[in-house]
């Protein structure tokens, strides 16, 4: 287990961690375009029925603006850092691009740390998110997951994390399974090294806090709770005295469940608001007049995250054998997990506890009511003057996700220990230590293609295929608990896993 700095003995990287701490960041927001105001905002209910008003789209539109074009966070690395990263590469890769033009070394660059091109978004009438993929044509355009300004800075956003591919389709909203944060921040560092420029945030902080032990994953509740513990309740600055973390990687859950849910997060502690999503913003540079500033921008983003929607199973269904899995499914998973149809189904947002659930604790242990105590009686939690909302400052487990478009967003857990939905109907055959092998969907048993070892291969040079290895034994990364399926024969869970597809 990786503590920090209250377990550090050396006066200078006591000094450096203090540094740090107020600087954990994640989400930075981008790099501001001339067609979005600061304070521009379309009121919006984001009700799924109907037909979407004008303002509706506007708001949905503009809170994709803000993600994509707005920078609301100092920027993380230029172009030219970007344009040249590939000679910090170790030698096998970085000979697979030396002869390449520019074009195609930058979509080899996009391709190593789990970046792709912008879609371009269009809002359906009835007020749903819907993306058209970039066309194909020399030149590569920006990535979706930060924002690139006219003077080539690049800045990290939400979508770093939220916006991955299905199976090789950029999708925002969807986790970024392949995201290489922590590889990506060693290998900036080298290239500012190599090229004088000064070290970021990132940079240092990364030596310290560990930003993600495998692809795909983030240690981002650590960065929340660093983040908050160098604010008072209005967010102003204050001199604390560090404190220890226990880091732990967590899995990205779908935005296209953001609409569902009334509470956020695995134990479901912060109920949800726009407010609530500005708290990785927290660094230094942004003092409590950025959060009043900036409300409207997130009213918006609000509004986008609540009008998508999961993707639909692009491949063959067995109707017959999908309908009795409804009827098992109805009968045995829906009590935690909701129903879905036509008429959109329910959710009943429930909350199992830990004993009960048994998968890994340590998401759970991790985040001392203290935190959450703190979240609830801060700016982000208030909807007026004396007036806040629900925090569940004590939840006694996790709470079981919607599982609208369950096929497209692998791997399973919280932590994302498990590849496929297979692995998750059959409890005693989940893989040890395992690494995704193909890009493509495994159809049969729905989710990543892998490949299974005994052991990380600590002796290979790129670190990036080392990370790409995920061993279950390892501290936060267990593929134990939620044992229910085995109260199925084989043949229900085929017909569970049928109607999985489908939803």
């Amino acid at each position: 287990m990786i503590r920090c700095c209250s377990q550090l003995d050396s006066h200078h990287f006591a000094k450096m961690r203090r540094l740090i701490a107020g600087c954990v960041f994640l989400l930075a927001l981008p790099a501001i375009s001339p067609s979005v105001h600061a304070t521009e905002f379309a009121k919006t209910s984001a009700n799924p029925q109907g037909n979407a008003s004008w303002s509706d789209a506007r708001a949905i539109e503009l809170g994709w603006e803000v993600l994509t074009r707005k920078a609301l966070l100092p920027s993380d690395f230029s172009q030219e850092v970007i344009n040249d990263i590939w000679r910090s590469w170790p030698d096998e890769a970085r000979e697979k691009v030396e002869n390449a033009s520019p074009e195609d070394r930058l979509r080899a660059i996009y391709h190593r740390y789990g970046l792709s091109e912008r879609p371009e978004l269009v809002v359906r009438n009835d007020g749903v998110a819907t993306f058209h993929s970039a066309e194909e044509q020399d030149s590569v355009g920006p990535p979706m997951q930060y924002v690139v300004d006219e003077n080539g800075n690049w800045t990290m956003n939400c979508l770093s994390c939220h916006g991955g591919s299905v199976y090789g389709t950029p999708t925002p909203g969807a986790p970024n399974n392949r995201y290489a944060l922590q590889t990506l921040t060693e290998e900036v560092r080298s290239t500012k090294f190599r090229l004088g420029k000064p070290l970021g945030r990132m940079e240092l902080g990364s030596l310290v806090i560990p930003l993600g032990t495998t692809n795909g994953t983030t240690n981002a509740v650590v960065f929340g709770m660093g983040l908050m513990h160098y604010r008072d309740s209005q967010l102003n600055l204050v001199q604390k005295t560090p404190q220890a973390f226990v880091h732990h990687d967590m899995d990205a859950p779908p935005w296209w469940h953001f609409y569902k849910r009334p509470y956020l997060y695995i134990d479901g502690f912060a109920q949800k608001g726009h407010r609530g999503l500005m708290q990785f913003t927290l660094v230094p540079e942004n003092g409590p007049e950025f959060y009043r500033e900036h409300e409207n921008d997130f009213r918006n983003v609000f509004a986008f995250l609540s009008s998508l929607r999961a993707p639909k199973y692009d491949g063959p269904i067995d109707e017959d054998l999908a309908e009795t899995g409804r009827h098992l499914f109805e009968q045995t998973c829906s009590r935690c997990h909701g129903t879905y149809g036509d008429d959109g189904g329910s959710y009943p947002n429930q909350m199992v506890s830990i004993d009960e659930i048994g998968t890994d604790p340590v998401r759970f242990e991790a985040l001392p009511s203290e935190g959450r105590q703190k979240y609830a009686d801060s700016w982000f939690a208030e909807l007026g003057p004396g007036n806040s909302q629900k925090t569940l400052v004590n939840p006694d487990g996790y709470v079981a996700p919607p599982l609208d478009g369950v096929w497209a967003s692998p791997p399973y857990f919280h932590n994302g220990s498990v590849p496929t939905l297979w692995h998750v109907l059959h409890p005693e055959e989940r893989p040890v230590v395992w690494r995704r092998s193909e890009e493509a969907i495994d159809r049969e048993r729905v989710g990543f293609q892998i490949e299974l070892a005994e052991k990380t291969p600590l002796f290979q040079p790129d670190v990036l295929i080392r990370r790409s290895y995920f061993d279950t034994r390892r501290f936060g990364k267990s593929a134990s608990g939620h044992d229910y399926p085995d109260e199925l024969n084989e043949a229900e869970k085929r017909a569970v896993l049928e109607y999985l597809k489908t939803l």
